[in-house]
């Protein structure tokens, strides 16, 4: 079977939208999370967010053309042209016709369901815009990065709620593993700071209120976490078989050596109890990869500041790490202390960060980490980032429903 290595990454999130901002901010302990300028959030009970700043997507959209684009898709656009000029690739029309899109998406374009909800509501069905379901659907992300990048392999959206992007990558390693295109694009994106989405998520007191101190309210296994922060973003990256990409003299941040997924089967948002689900994803991630726990440098953990989640993350991770992560010899950290939860997006997002980790040999910290809560006794990399040498490493992703993801990167000699 074919192996798959990461070539390219484009990375636009809270901390950054230009290339490089992103992994600079996280290593530098900087914070992306700050008051939700995006619309009056005043009344909510939540006001704060991790919003992409200062992103202008007639860059990258023509004007004309941004009534059929949510969001979403602009913060993908984007995203995916930045990992193209990473990747360095000189277009063939095989490799164009080859290369498909998976682009994972949680709830797509939210703003544009509110906003026609309200036209219909408020002035009838003949008012509804045309553009109004291109610009909702969650599968038009992968669709206009396909357009925009005349792309002519396979295209769709795999949407698994927060673990969306990480089922992405994994399927369009398989479709490269077997041997059905030598390139893929692959990533995730999401845009539900909107007042309904920050509604609904504080409705389920899903959310921390820490409105106060926004660059403090994201705190992975702390013992005063209260919920995550709501963010957006989105992230691409160019996946190639190993000959494809070494044939061309492509720059390679790793293999992606490793997926595993599965179902909890237990609650549409609580975890098993002990992580058993994620368990298995990590363990069938591992199995994929050939690589036995105590190979594994780091994990990128899907912690997202959460009362339950983070406990069951930690015992799962210890359950299938034993001595080599009770010792400390397994680096663990939360990216989403800098961040917020990019949902939909945070999978690809955080495996590019897996790719970056093992590429520059450094890993980025677990912001506002003062106080571990008992039980979460794993190296959790609090406040500041650390340089080794790190071979292996696994971005976790899990969702409501249950649905669980876990992807291994893995260095790659030139």
């Amino acid at each position: 079977m074919e192996r798959v290595v990461i070539t390219g990454i484009g990375l636009v999130t809270p901390c950054g939208t230009e290339p490089g901002d992103t992994w600079k901010s996280l290593l530098a302990g900087k914070s992306g999370i700050g008051t939700i300028q995006g619309f009056d959030a005043s009344e909510f009970p939540v006001t704060i967010a991790g919003e992409v700043k200062d992103f202008d997507p007639l860059k990258f959209i023509e004007k004309k053309k941004l009534k059929e684009f949510g969001r979403y898709s602009q913060l993908s656009i984007a995203a995916s042209r930045a990992c193209i000029d990473d990747s360095g690739i000189e277009w063939t029309d095989e490799d164009r016709e080859l290369c498909g899109t998976y682009v994972g998406v949680g709830l797509g374009g939210l703003e544009f369901l509110f906003k026609h909800s309200v036209t219909l509501e408020k002035r009838g069905p003949r008012k509804v815009s045309p553009y109004f379901i291109p610009s909702v659907i969650a599968n038009l992300a992968a669709g206009q990065v396909a357009i925009d990048l005349g792309l002519q392999g396979p295209s769709y959206c795999t949407t698994s709620a927060c673990a969306s992007s990480a089922h992405a990558l994994g399927d369009a390693a398989d479709w490269i593993r077997l041997g059905r295109s030598p390139i893929m694009l692959a990533g995730g994106a999401e845009a539900t700071v909107t007042g309904l989405g920050i509604a609904g998520f504080s409705a389920m007191f899903a959310l921390s209120r820490r409105n106060d101190e926004p660059e403090k309210a994201s705190r992975p296994w702390d013992a005063g976490r209260n919920g995550f922060v709501c963010a957006e973003g989105a992230a691409t990256l160019m996946l190639e078989s190993l000959s494809h990409a070494r044939a061309r003299g492509a720059k390679i941040y790793g293999e992606l050596s490793g997926y595993g997924a599965t179902c909890d089967a237990y609650h549409i948002t609580k975890p098993a109890p002990g992580g058993v689900g994620a368990c298995r994803a990590m363990q069938m991630a591992l199995r994929a990869a050939k690589l036995n726990p105590e190979q594994v440098d780091y994990v990128n953990a899907h912690a997202t500041s959460t009362p339950a989640g983070d406990i069951e993350e930690a015992r799962a991770i210890a359950k299938v790490f034993g001595d080599h992560a009770a010792s400390h010899k397994l680096w663990v950290s939360s990216t989403k202390g800098a961040m917020g939860h990019l949902l939909g997006a945070a999978g690809a997002v955080e495996t590019a960060i897996c790719a970056l980790a093992i590429h520059h040999g450094a890993v980025p910290p677990t912001l506002n980490l003062d106080d571990p809560d008992h039980g979460c006794t794993l190296d959790f990399v609090p406040h500041e980032s650390r340089e080794g040498d790190i071979q292996h490493a696994m971005s976790n992703s899990f969702g409501f429903g249950g649905t669980n993801a876990a992807v291994v990167v893995s260095s790659v000699e030139n």
